[in-house]
Formats: structure tokens, sequence, C-alpha cells
């Protein structure tokens, strides 16, 4: 690995240390640095710019991504047009995408050199929003999309189905489609369970159901989940990874089935799914 391309939070406020570190690296390692234009006015002159719509795109052996799990999901596309695994170097609060810190980044970088890391590859869902019969919107998703009410003071109906088969109508504040990955996210906080990211399904979380007997429910990743909404005051919002990308009016439909294309992410460590989840959610404790 020589090349690797830059995501760095651009709210981090330490930035220039950062970049001096990196300098360092580039000198000691001859590395090649990359960033994009959208983050040019950030970047020092020793980091080339490029764009995602350039043909062919620069090589790019891996992505380091400097911030906390939000600024994960914003990289996502540059990992999956670059075909390069994610190296997420904590800068937030929980970091549960992240694998090393900005102290540990140059002993990182040196294992990455030499070979001596492993790549777990997560599952990402398509979605796909359907108005009258024809497909107005489509994104991927690695966390999770998320059909919410928004503005509305009211629940929203949601009606589910499962391939063609009825599952269940549930009113509510919203629902949660999500990975293994965003099992540890927002649909975690719905009452949702907890996913190995390792696992291939789908997680349908209602949030706030009128009914205590809507519970989250987990299907094989091969299902088809359609999701119809209705009853709708005010036009509801879908979410892509935390992100408010169209309005959702009535009856549409969210189409939610798994792609088969992965994120890979680098893996340094030995540590198991399990040590992160006491470390970082306290868990049994």
């Amino acid at each position: 690995m020589k090349h690797f391309a830059i995501h760095i939070n651009p709210a981090f406020s330490d930035q220039p240390g950062i970049f001096a570190l990196l300098e360092k690296l580039a000198e000691e390692y001859d590395i090649i640095f990359y960033g994009l234009q959208e983050q040019r006015n950030i970047l020092p002159d020793f980091i080339r710019v490029f764009s995602l719509e350039w043909k062919p795109l620069p090589q790019i052996d891996c992505v380091l991504v400097f911030g906390g799990d939000g600024t994960i999901l914003r990289a996502k596309k540059l990992a999956l047009q670059t075909k390069a695994p994610i190296l997420g170097i904590n800068l937030g609060y929980l970091g549960f995408l992240s694998e090393t810190t900005l102290t540990e980044l140059k002993a990182s970088i040196r294992d990455l050199l030499n070979c001596k890391y492993k790549l777990l590859n997560r599952m990402l869902i398509s979605c796909h929003l359907k108005r009258e019969g024809k497909i107005i919107y489509h994104n991927l998703a690695l966390n999770d999309a998320v059909i919410y009410k928004a503005e509305t003071p009211r629940l929203i109906h949601v009606r589910i189905f499962n391939g063609g088969r009825f599952v269940f109508d549930t009113r509510c504040d919203g629902v949660i489609a999500s990975t293994p990955t965003g099992s540890t996210a927002y649909s975690l906080s719905a009452g949702g369970p907890l996913l190995s990211p390792e696992m291939q399904a789908i997680i349908l979380s209602p949030i706030n159901p009128h009914l205590l007997s809507i519970r989250p429910m987990v299907f094989p990743a091969r299902d088809r989940i359609l999701m119809k909404v209705y009853g709708l005051g005010e036009p509801a919002w879908l979410q892509v990874d935390g992100v408010n990308c169209v309005r959702i009016q009535e009856n549409d439909e969210v189409l939610i089935t798994a792609s088969r294309q992965v994120v890979p992410f680098i893996k340094l460590s030995n540590r198991t799914f399990y040590q992160i989840l006491r470390k970082k959610l306290h868990l049994g404790k």
C-alpha cells in the first residue's frame, strides 16, 4: 500500500496536527496522499486533489477516514468508487466503526505497509423509493435507511410486505431498515437487536409504534422488504445513513434489498466484536 485517500471531518479543530503527521508519514514511508476536490479548501499542498468524476480514477489502496462514525458513513461513496478499504481513525465519541486512533496512526500505517491486516466486508442495503410505480430515488446504506414522519406531530402508517406477503401494519414515528453494521446505531436506540457485522440480514425497527406488540424483526438478506407509507398529514422524509435525502408522499413505497456491493474495512487488531461491545457500549457491565 502506497496510495492513500484522505477523508476528514471538516469540523475537527486540530486539522493542522493531522496534516503535519501525514506529511511526516509521506516523507518517511514514501506514501502518496489524495483528497477529494470537495475538501480542497482544507487540504495542504502535499495532498493531491482528485474528483470521483475523473476517468480513470487514481489508484487508491486505502481510504483513511479521520472523524467519528458519521464521517465514515460520508466516506462510503469514496470507498465504493475507488474499491479501496476503509481505515477509520476515531476523532469522535463512540467510534464504533473506527479501528485505530490518531496516536496509533503511525504504527497502523506500518502494519498496512507490511500487510499485517485483514479485511472485513460489510453489507449494504439498497433503498428504492417508488412513486406511482416508478423509481424516483435510489441509494445505498451502510448503516440504515429510515422512514421518518418529519414535521408532522401525528403518527404515520407504514404497511410492510416481504416478497409480496403482508407482514404487519403499524402506526409509528417511522421505521428503520438497518444492516448488521447499523444494528449498533439508530436501530439499537429504537430497541433493535445487536447483530455481528459479518452477518447477512436486514433489521426492521419501528420507531415508537402505537402498539407494544409491534417489535423489531430480522429478515434474511435474500428477502425483499417493501414498506408502503400512507396516512400522511404532511410529507415524511427518507433518511439514508443519517442524511435527509428525499421527501416521501402519500402512498409512496420504499423497497429494501441487500446490495451486491460491499464496503471492505481494514481490521488491524484481534479484538472481537464482543470485546468492542463491552468496551464501547459497556455491555454486561
